[in-house]
C-alpha cells in the first residue's frame, strides 16, 4: 500500500474515532443520575447467571456488599457457591436447596421452599447495606406462581436507593421488564446439548 492510501486510511479512521468519541462523551454527559439499576438477564440462551455472576464479583472486586439468592437451583453444589461460599465474608450466599422442578415434582414443598427463599431476598432488598443483589432465576416463581408477583415487584421497586439488583431467568412477564432499568435477553444460537454433549463442569455448573 502506499504512503498516500496509508494517510488517507488513517485519517478516515481518526475522523470516525474522533466522531464515536464526541457521541460516547455526549451519552456519558447525559447520564447525570446516580443510583442503583435493576437489571434484567432473561432469554433462553445459556449465560445468564454467568453474567449475574461476573457482576458479584466485579462488586467484590470493589469491596462492595453483595447478595446472592438463588431459586430453583441447589440440591448439587455449584461452582460459584464452591468458590465464593468461602469468600463471602461481608456477603451473604442463599440457596433455595430444592433442585429442579422436573426433579422434585412436589409442588408444594415447591412453593414453601420458594417463600422461605423470599424471605431472604426481601430482607436482602430491604438492606441498605447490600450494594448488589442478585436473585437468580427468580422469573420462575413468577411464571410457576409460586410467589406473588406484585410482592416481588414491590420489593424490587422500594429497595434503596443506591442498591443494585439483578434478576436472572426465562419469561418473568411484561410487568417485570417494566420496572428494570436495563433489559438484556441471551439468545440460543447453538447449544451443545442438542448435539447430546454433557453438561460441563467449570463451564455449565
Amino acid at each position: 500500500m502506499s504512503d498516500t492510501k496509508t494517510t488517507t486510511k488513517e485519517a478516515r479512521h481518526k475522523r470516525a474515532m474522533e466522531k464515536q468519541k464526541a457521541a460516547v462523551d455526549s451519552s456519558i454527559e447525559a447520564a447525570d443520575i446516580e443510583r442503583g439499576v435493576a437489571l434484567l438477564l432473561t432469554g433462553d440462551g445459556k449465560g445468564k447467571s454467568s453474567s449475574a455472576f461476573g457482576m458479584v464479583l466485579r462488586a467484590m472486586g470493589y469491596g462492595m456488599k453483595v447478595g446472592v439468592v438463588q431459586f430453583i437451583k441447589g440440591e448439587q453444589l455449584s461452582g460459584e457457591e464452591l468458590y465464593l461460599r468461602d469468600r463471602f465474608d461481608k456477603s451473604d450466599f442463599y440457596q433455595m436447596g430444592t433442585g429442579f422442578t422436573w426433579d422434585t415434582q412436589d409442588r408444594s414443598n415447591d412453593i414453601a421452599a420458594a417463600k422461605r427463599t423470599w424471605v431472604e431476598a426481601e430482607r436482602m432488598l430491604s438492606d441498605a447495606s447490600y450494594d448488589l443483589v442478585i436473585l437468580d432465576e427468580l422469573t420462575y416463581m413468577i411464571a410457576f406462581s409460586y410467589l406473588e408477583e406484585k410482592q416481588i415487584l414491590d420489593a424490587i421497586k422500594s429497595r434503596p436507593t443506591e442498591q443494585s439488583v439483578v434478576v436472572t431467568g426465562r419469561g418473568g412477564g411484561s410487568a417485570l421488564r417494566d420496572i428494570m432499568d436495563t433489559v438484556s435477553e441471551v439468545k440460543d444460537v447453538k447449544h451443545a446439548f442438542t448435539s447430546g454433549i454433557r453438561a460441563r463442569r467449570g463451564v455449565d455448573f
